[in-house]
Parts: C-alpha cells; structure tokens; sequence
C-alpha cells in the first residue's frame, strides 16, 4: 500500500479550488459535459489534483459518451481503492486516490474490453501531466 497523504481540512482548502475541494473531499459530482478532460485527447498521466499519484494513463480513456473522463483501468492496481458506496438510494463503487483518499468517482461494470470496467471520473478531481 502507499504511504497515506494526510492534511488537516484547513489545508486542503487553501489548495484547491472551491470546486475540486467539493469534489475530492466531500464527494462531490461536477455536472456531465462540462469538466475539462471529459473530451480531452491529449496523451498523458492523470494524475490526483491533491497528491499528484499517477492514477490514470490516457492509453486507458475512452469516450463513452457520459460526459466524464471514463478510463478502462487505472494506470496501476494499487492507484485506486474502490468501496461501497450507498448514497442517494443507489448503490454503486466509489473510486478514491489511494494515496490521500480524494472522491475521484465512480466504476461500472458497462466499459470496453479487456475489463469490461468504465471508471467514471470527475475531471476537478485529475491533473492531465501531458506524455
């Protein structure tokens, strides 16, 4: 496992932006369409907007037509944790950085092969670093 992340609240709020701290700290959702990296094709790392872990590569991003940044699988096994998450009457598995446990989103079992998997991110929660 990689070495926790930890700030106080006070700090991560100096860091980011109103919206990435809604997001990445209080699981927050960015409305679909309008997040910078959801059509971006630009080749590259995906990286946590609050730690800089490597989360995704752009050869795993795909357009599935949702209007968020969707990858086949994150860049390495242990990039990501995925958990339970029962909110809004709904369950699904939330996505979180593994390094300081930021909301990144969610996966589905609806994406392409190989996996089969589309991880549903939100673009304030990544920092595209361009190959």
């Amino acid at each position: 496992m990689p070495e926790k992340f930890i700030k106080p609240d006070i700090e991560w709020r100096e860091q980011l932006t109103p919206e990435q701290y809604h997001i990445t700290r209080e699981s927050g959702t960015e409305r679909a369409f309008t997040g910078a990296y959801y059509d971006c094709t630009i080749a590259g790392t995906y990286e946590c907007v609050c730690c800089g872990r490597d989360l995704f590569s752009s050869e795993a991003k795909f357009n599935s037509g949702t209007g968020w940044p969707s990858f086949s699988e994150p860049i390495k096994e242990n990039s990501v944790i995925e958990r339970q998450d029962i909110s809004f009457s709904m369950v699904r598995t939330e996505v979180i950085c593994s390094r300081c446990n930021g909301h990144l989103g969610h996966v589905f079992p609806d994406g392409p092969p190989p996996t089969g998997l589309r991880y549903c991110i939100n673009s304030a929660s990544l920092k595209l670093s361009p190959k």
